[in-house]
């Protein structure tokens, strides 16, 4: 099952500046099969094409997109921090190169001047509509951003239910109602504080409300803040399928605030560490080193350790988005697991697992799957199943689990990758820090993947 498949290629080198790299590497994707690997390093960056491919394939219409480490002096980061004082912040730019850009602002105790002025500079209406979940609103964050904006701006509220299974069409409407109740207008700004599940769906409303209004992302949880908070993607789950429906819509600014942290529940601190080990397997392979070496302070909540960790995450989710804001290739890849996730997270029914955990068990099973084809080395393997162990990030599903190997094609086959019918993924290959996004693969290595991690469940034996 590990056995390594040796590939010979011929490549043809050409050199491009760094800021051109991912954008031109997306497009090709998108206009030729010929399979591309580009790697940024601090000397340039390299682009290496080939036609000629050795692996198993369904397909030949769909190319590979070979994505090589971000790793910077990766030797000096593996214990990195910042100095991180109460009144300082950092601010990453999402460059959208057509006056759309936003910045993430990234703090920790930010005053309340700081976060006033943040605010109102990207608020260009008076009205405003701040929009949480029933667990955030009693802790306080509500109650603190009302009154700050209160002197400025006319500020209503609306606290709707927490939790994956609330994030619906049904739910949606309840934000849309208020808008509409509240006679808010085209220059209305929707604030969305809270998780991912409510960044997701302010989003969407903000999309669709009167054809478009501003929104905020103010996120409270370490998913929102290193992925589902920054680049646009928003919407809401059907019961056929998960962020089935849904729009790209950017926010006019992030604000991060990691001192809301102390009050996130462990189990999901620790499903929002999958997705900054996503980005170190991916892409980054400092950060992962990084992240074996600093995983305890992240589970203390160490507050320089999680602002170093939520700034690179989110340092690497801009410079992809800036390169592919639709995901029409190079940003696919921020979706490692996530096929298998969704699965998980759709067929044992929404809001029976926390999304961090279900990418958790889909990453493994595309690492394993990786091994399989013969594309990374066992060794990264383990590296990756001991890492998930130190973020106690769950690796195989439950004995109860009601998923089999026919779940798991019927949701996967309803992916937003399948193209023309053919299933795409997001795979491990060469050392780490390099993946690809391809249909072509060998299925049997798939349905062996399946096979293996469904096997003692009880949907397996019914």
């Amino acid at each position: 099952m590990m056995q390594r498949k040796q590939q010979q290629q011929r490549l043809r080198p050409c050199r491009f500046t760094p800021a051109d790299a991912l954008v031109i590497a997306s497009c090709l994707l998108l206009l030729t099969s010929t399979s591309y690997a580009f790697h940024v390093g601090g000397t340039g960056v390299i682009l290496h094409s080939s036609s000629s491919r050795s692996t198993k394939s369904t397909s030949s219409s769909v190319s590979l997109l070979e994505m090589a480490t971000v790793d910077e002096a990766a030797a000096d980061q593996k214990n990195q921090v910042l100095d991180v004082n109460d009144d300082s912040y950092d601010v990453v730019k999402v460059d959208l190169n057509d006056g759309r850009d936003y910045p993430i602002y990234i703090g920790t105790s930010f005053t309340n001047e700081q976060l006033s002025d943040m605010l109102t500079s990207h608020i260009d209406g008076k009205q405003v509509l701040i929009i949480t979940n029933d667990r955030i609103a009693p802790l306080g964050y509500l109650d603190k951003y009302e009154k700050l904006l209160a002197p400025h701006k006319d500020v209503h509220t609306l606290v709707l239910p927490d939790g994956e299974a609330n994030k619906n069409l049904e739910i949606l409407q309840l934000i849309l109602d208020k808008a509409l109740e509240e006679k808010l207008d085209r220059k209305c700004t929707f604030i969305a504080l809270g998780g991912g599940v409510i960044g997701d769906m302010v989003g969407f409303a903000a999309a669709v409300y009167q054809r478009g209004v501003n929104f905020v992302q103010i996120p409270t949880t370490v998913m929102a803040m290193t992925d589902s908070s920054v680049g646009g993607k928003t919407g809401v789950n059907h019961p056929l399928g998960k962020n089935m429906i849904g729009a790209f819509h950017q926010p006019q600014c992030v604000v991060i605030d990691t001192d809301s942290l102390k009050t996130l529940p462990d189990r999901e601190l620790q499903s929002g560490i999958a997705e900054v080990i996503k980005y170190g397997l991916i892409r980054d392979s400092a950060l992962f080193e990084w992240l074996e070496n600093n995983m305890d302070k992240l589970l203390e909540r160490d507050p320089v350790a999680t602002r170093y960790a939520v700034k690179r995450s989110c340092e690497n989710k801009a410079e992809v988005v800036k390169a592919d804001e639709k995901e029409a290739g190079v940003r696919a890849t921020l979706n490692l697991g996530h096929t298998f996730g969704h699965a998980i997270e759709s067929g044992s029914g929404y809001g029976k697992w926390l999304h961090g955990e279900a990418v958790a068990i889909g990453t493994a099973m595309a690492t394993t799957m990786s091994a399989e084809l013969g594309w990374i080395d066992s060794d990264l393997v383990e590296r990756t199943y001991r890492l998930f162990e130190k973020a106690n990030l769950p690796l195989e599903l439950p004995l109860d689990s009601p998923m089999n190997r026919e779940i798991f094609l019927n949701y996967m086959a309803a992916d937003k990758k399948v193209a023309n019918g053919q299933l795409r993924l997001i795979l491990l290959k060469g050392p780490l820090g390099n993946c690809v996004f391809t249909g072509e693969f060998d299925r049997e290595a798939m349905v062996n993947t399946i096979d293996e991690f469904v096997a003692e469940c009880d949907g397996h034996s019914s």
